[in-house]
């Protein structure tokens, strides 16, 4: 069963509290999403690290649950 996207926003927002999170779904099909997370927390983060730490806050479901996440950190300008 896909993932839906205020799932997806509601665990990233858990492992995150300051984040600014945008879900889009790509293909309309529940699988395929495109995420813009953008949090202070992230400041002084290099961006692997800011990616690991919104994977993590997935807790695995990547891959399987969840198909495809096309993913874009930032913190706030």
């Amino acid at each position: 069963m896909p993932m839906a996207a205020d799932e997806i926003e509601t665990m990233i927002r858990a492992a995150i509290p300051d984040a600014v999170i945008e879900i889009t779904d790509l293909a309309g099909d529940g699988d395929h999403y495109a995420a813009r997370v953008v949090a202070e927390s992230f400041r002084g983060l290099p961006r692997v690290r800011q990616h690991q730490r919104v994977y993590a806050a997935l807790e695995g479901r990547m891959g399987g649950v969840l198909h495809a996440l096309q993913l874009t950190t930032a913190c706030p300008q």
